[in-house]
């Protein structure tokens, strides 16, 4: 039995041991296989205001849709523009922008000719009910890494709808709380 022990002791791999260039000719795991600590990175939608990139949780999006007719609603809150007309539903459509101090006034939209050919309206799902936020420009999704997420800085200004920054291949997403950034 001591013979048969020692046979599969030396059978077998210790990763403490010198293998030199035989490992190289092993064959690789399987592609679908994943180490249990390695991250998953998770989707966002990428879209901009005022040359800035900003990213939302792609499971906050319900649809994106290209300016239509907007309804004014009097007496509004300061970043509500009016209300859009989804298949029936009557749905509320913010511009972020003054809230976030990107521009100084609410824009006056009525319908696609007071807007760029890019302009585009970003549905998404909050608690009191879905909303639509005016986006300059939708980039597309890109996938980042929840651990390497960094803090807002601190600034003067008050960018409280900020969740946090994300780098990407060479480019800054701003991380945006559709939450605050509505209120």
């Amino acid at each position: 039995m001591a013979v048969f022990a020692e046979l599969v002791e030396r059978f077998l791999y210790r990763p403490d041991e010198q293998v030199g260039p035989f490992l190289e000719l092993a064959p690789e795991a399987e592609s679908g296989a994943r180490p249990a600590n390695v991250e998953i990175p998770e989707e966002f939608l990428a879209f901009e205001l005022s040359g800035e990139l900003y990213a939302v949780p792609i499971a906050a999006i319900r649809e994106i849709l290209k300016v239509t007719h907007v309804t004014e609603v009097p007496r509004a809150e300061k970043n509500l523009i009016g209300l859009i007309n989804v298949r029936g539903e009557m749905l509320p459509l913010y511009d972020v922008k003054v809230r976030l101090n990107l521009a100084p006034r609410l824009p006056v939209v009525r319908g696609a000719s007071d807007v760029t050919r890019s302009t585009r309206i970003v549905l998404m799902r909050e608690l009191e009910g879905d909303a639509g936020v005016l986006v300059d420009r939708v980039v597309g999704v890109v996938k980042l890494s929840l651990s390497r997420l960094e803090a807002p800085p601190v600034l003067g200004a008050d960018r409280n709808g900020i969740a946090g920054l994300a780098r990407k291949d060479g480019q800054l997403f701003i991380l945006l709380d559709v939450e605050q950034a509505l209120s």
